[in-house]
């Protein structure tokens, strides 16, 4: 293990049998700790990956510690298959449980996830559902606008999932409110069951459920995981605990890793007694506790700072602590002799904060140690205030770039005004059709209007002549419209960008954060548009549609997006992007570091976070009686919350605001009195001129190793860079997936006969089964992509499937295993893909890919076979690799091939296997460089791709 591992993390790490609770104080080694540990159990205990599941709290997270047990096992020449390993979010590893038991769920193939706008949109569009439940309006308040009324109706509803509450027992209450709040829950029970659909909280909910009610699953689950670990455990709620012991299962070897000081997700259902009352799950004294509480982040100074300020709360009432008692001692490497933590404010009624902190940083760049603006993150409880915005707003005014996703600037951003701009321009008749009345009004329309204006000054440039002719002639259309058009709203966007207005932003060098907002907010543009049109079954724009198609546009879905807010583009791969200063909440600096942090928001006091339904819920449905005292809770919140902050520091910890002492009604002190004893000791930076002596760190590189496939990352860049540059690394929604649907539509139905083979279970496949197989995958297909396939076309692929079944006679004793994935983890990337595997001679397997369209010409289609060919040699090295099968045969099926033999067949050829992992290297490395470049257009596939106008006109 090496030297770089201290006693106590030792401990932990050779720790590996029954309960373990490590508390990870801030910059303790914790994600160091598990990867060892992880290491530990597969080298020493020769424990196989996929005995392992690791849960995180991010998608982020997941990924760096996917990134890190990767690169361990590789320096340490284990061979493992990734995939294998259950590593992830609690949500994502319940959704592959959920995949992989997909049939003992209500859940049918091409379920969709919806997030939380889709989810309170969705009960916007059904709430007279809601609305004529008796009684409602005890629980909904009907003077709210419904939107208003589906938030509310949305925070109860996750709330009853995430605490297992039984709906029946709510439903039988006395108390009205409750009584309605369960047939709401009913209800929309039954709305996601007829929409096949999934929400953050049912995907857990749904888990339980099948965990539960499921003993075979269960127990083949707990065969298969013997060590769980699962960090940031103080964050975990009700259901995700009850989760965690499910599939731990007799075991318990549970290892749980948190820092209850570092609590912040109450809002989210977390409740801190997960980690505080985790020992207690099991006998007395057979759950080891062990405490990392080195620092090796910041220097003493800060240390100091935040151990005082969490000592400053009284945490045990009545003989009970809701804290465990700890201090964080900074590790001696830190130790400096300037002073670390300062202030930097504005003076009392002067109103000069914005500028004060403008001063500092330029000096702080000047006369310092910052190389790069990403050394520095502001934290804030939110960054969508006025305040918070309006300093945003005077840095990049004064040349200071700020990284701010979620500070709800998307709609300020010039290049969303002049597409709002451009698409009302197309549709005249919005202006006449948005008036329902004389007195109808909405304060968005203020908002569209300057849109419309600012697009239209555009339009009066020469330079944009083209442009305006093409609007016109766009706006006539649609205005007279007599017959369906090929396009929607996306559409319409795709074609829009090949101006000159819209298609600069996209040919620069877009490959850094500063440089690639406008590219990658155009981009979360075409998702915004596909949404609508999945939520409203819009494909076309036809004479009947249109008028209502643009006003719910305007009217309901963008007014909501506009008051709920977007956040823009946030890079997993950098969490500090260079030439930027970061301004993020809190909540989102978890789990980060900084060289200087800024932290804001001292004006902030407790808040309560609960109501009286909270109240009685808590006290009689769910299932542990309260915990902390309520009426504290407002408090151990807020000073957890401030402790997180302050501990992101590495070098320097700043306080922040412009000072106020309240002098009449209405005004506030600033800072608040819970930050008075902290902030009062610290000395103004202007009173410090050692600070630039300090030593700053340079931001650590996540180093995030990518996943690529085959199929939709090798092939697509191999077919089209540019196309691989719009939908992968910008992330564009495609509309045009026609032929992609028909592919995916014959594969699924495919999958469905393998699976039907390998359960022993093939009286199922005939005609009447493929059919409705076949039925049921191409519904729920079509609606989650919002793709829609002909009658005829449909046929078509029904066809291939069973003319498959035919030219099998019956005879499946050759299906070996269906949807086999497999991984190759390389020095910078990983690789993936999914194969079918037959029976072969001897002992050996064959694999084979299928392909829905008829066989190629073998010397015309030459390049493409070849291609396939490499893929191929690659899958047979990955199963000989990470299975006990000896590939012999690997062969490709044309499931469109009518009178000749489906197949091609290939011999494995194992010289040519390092040759092909060697091109994909050099693939990956032109995506990673950002090398798009092609030499011609691939004309063939140019005609199915959303981007043609503007490569038409730009290339």
């Amino acid at each position: 293990m090496g030297e770089k591992v201290s006693e106590q993390q030792k401990i932990a790490i050779e720790t590996t049998e029954g309960p373990l609770l490590i508390i990870a104080g801030p910059g303790s080694g914790k994600t160091f700790t598990l990867v060892e540990r992880i290491l530990y159990l597969i080298k020493h205990k020769q424990v196989e990956p996929q005995n392992i599941l690791v849960a995180t709290f991010t998608e982020k997270a997941a990924n760096e510690l996917v990134t890190r047990i990767s690169n361990r096992l590789h320096e340490a020449n284990i061979k493992f298959n990734l995939n294998e390993m259950y590593v992830g979010t609690i949500h994502s590893l319940c959704l592959r449980i959920l995949e992989e038991n997909r049939e003992y769920t209500r859940l049918k193939k091409n379920y969709l996830v919806m997030d939380q706008f889709d989810q309170q949109y969705m009960l916007y569009q059904k709430l007279n559902r809601f609305l004529e439940i008796d009684d409602v309006e005890t629980l909904l308040n009907t003077n709210f606008s419904r939107w208003k009324q589906s938030e509310e109706l949305l925070k109860w509803i996750n709330k009853l999932s995430e605490e297992i509450v039984d709906i029946d027992n709510l439903i039988c209450s006395k108390d009205l409110r409750l009584k309605v709040l369960g047939k709401c829950y009913k209800v929309y029970e039954q709305l996601i069951l007829e929409d096949n659909a999934l929400d953050f909280s049912t995907i857990q909910l749904e888990t339980y459920k099948l965990l539960a009610n499921s003993k075979d699953i269960r127990n083949n689950l707990n065969k298969k995981i013997h060590y769980l670990m699962i960090d940031e455990y103080q964050d975990t709620n009700t259901i995700q605990e009850k989760l965690i012991f499910l599939l731990a299962g007799k075991k318990q070897n549970i290892c749980v890793v948190g820092d209850d000081d570092q609590g912040l997700y109450r809002f989210r259902g977390a409740t801190i007694r997960n980690i505080l009352e985790f020992p207690k799950n099991f006998p007395k004294g057979s759950c080891k506790k062990v405490e990392l509480s080195t620092n090796y982040r910041s220097n003493p100074e800060i240390v100091q700072f935040y151990n005082d300020w969490i000592e400053q709360n009284n945490w045990i009432q009545e003989d009970v602590s809701y804290r465990f008692s700890k201090k964080i001692i900074a590790h001696e490497s830190n130790k400096v002799e300037q002073k670390t933590v300062i202030k930097v404010s504005g003076d009392d009624e002067q109103g000069n904060w914005e500028n004060e902190v403008y001063t500092f940083l330029k000096s702080m760049k000047e006369k310092g140690k910052v190389t790069d603006w990403n050394q520095v993150a502001f934290l804030f409880r939110s960054v969508k205030n006025s305040k918070v915005l309006n300093l945003s707003r005077y840095l990049e005014g004064r040349g200071i770039p700020v990284y701010s996703p979620r500070s709800n600037m998307y709609f300020e951003r010039r290049e969303i005004r002049l597409t709002l701009g451009a698409i009302l321009f197309l549709f005249p008749m919005y202006a006449h059709l948005r008036k329902w009345n004389d007195n109808a009004f909405l304060k968005e329309w203020d908002f569209y209007d300057a849109c419309l204006l600012e697009f239209a000054e555009e339009l009066r440039k020469p330079k944009n002549h083209e442009l305006l002719s093409w609007c016109k002639e766009k706006a006539r259309t649609h205005l007279t419209i007599s017959k369906n058009l090929d396009y929607g709203l996306s559409g319409l966007f795709y074609q829009l960008i090949q101006f000159e207005l819209f298609s600069d932003v996209l040919s620069e060098n877009v490959f850094t954060v500063k440089d690639s907002r406008e590219a990658r907010n155009l981009s979360q543009f075409t998702k915004l548009l596909s949404k609508f049109e999945y939520l409203h079954h819009i494909s076309v724009f036809t004479p009947k549609n249109i008028g209502d198609s643009v006003v719910k546009f305007f009217n309901q879905y963008l007014r909501f997006l506009l008051q709920g807010g977007i956040d823009e583009y946030e890079d997993d791969s950098e969490y500090a992007p260079n030439g930027c200063i970061s301004f993020l909440t809190i909540h989102q600096s978890k789990g980060l570091e900084f060289p200087i942090v800024i932290v804001g928001s001292l004006e902030s006091t407790p808040r309560k976070q609960y109501t009286e339904i909270d109240e009685i819920l808590q006290s009689n449905y769910y299932h542990k009686p309260v915990f902390e005292p309520l009426e504290l809770t407002k408090l151990f919140d807020f000073y957890r919350l401030y402790y997180t902050a302050y501990s992101r520091a590495q070098n320097v910890l700043v306080l922040s605001c412009q000072e106020n002492r309240a002098s009449g009604q209405g005004t506030r002190n600033v800072p608040s009195k819970y930050f008075l004893e902290s902030y009062r000791r610290l000395k103004s930076w202007r009173d410090e001129s050692n600070i630039y002596e300090i030593e700053l760190a340079q931001v650590k590189d996540v180093n995030i190793k990518h996943e690529y496939s085959f199929t939709s990352h090798i092939n697509l860049f191999e077919t089209c860079a540019l196309q691989y540059k719009f939908y992968k690394e910008l992330g564009f929604a495609a509309v045009r997936q026609g032929a992609t649907i028909f592919g995916t539509l014959v594969h699924q139905t495919i999958e469905d006969i393998h699976k039907s083979v390998l359960k022993n279970e093939t009286h199922l496949i005939t005609s009447e089964k493929l059919e409705e197989w076949f039925n049921t995958n191409y519904q729920h297909l079509s609606k989650r992509e919002r793709v829609y396939l002909a009658p005829q076309t449909q046929e078509v692929a029904l066809e291939q499937v069973k003319r498959y079944v035919d030219k099998q006679n019956n005879d499946w004793a050759h299906i070996q295993e269906a949807e086999v994935d497999v991984s190759l983890v390389k020095d910078k990337y990983i690789l993936k893909g999914t194969i079918d595997l037959v029976k072969g001679d001897g002992d050996t397997v064959e694999i084979v890919d299928f392909k829905s369209e008829k066989k190629p010409d073998l010397v015309k289609e030459k390049d493409a076979l070849n291609r396939y060919k490499k893929q191929l040699e690659v899958y047979a090295h990955l199963v000989e690799e990470r299975t006990n099968y000896k590939v012999s045969k690997m062969h490709l099926y044309y499931t469109g091939e009518k009178d000749t033999n489906p197949y091609i067949t290939f011999k494995k050829e194992n010289v040519m296997i390092n040759q092909t992992i060697k091109s994909f290297d050099q693939i990956v490395n032109r995506i990673e460089n950002h090398d798009y470049t092609i030499k011609q257009r691939p004309k063939k596939h140019c005609g199915n791709c959303d981007m043609r106008f503007y490569c038409d006109r730009n290339l």
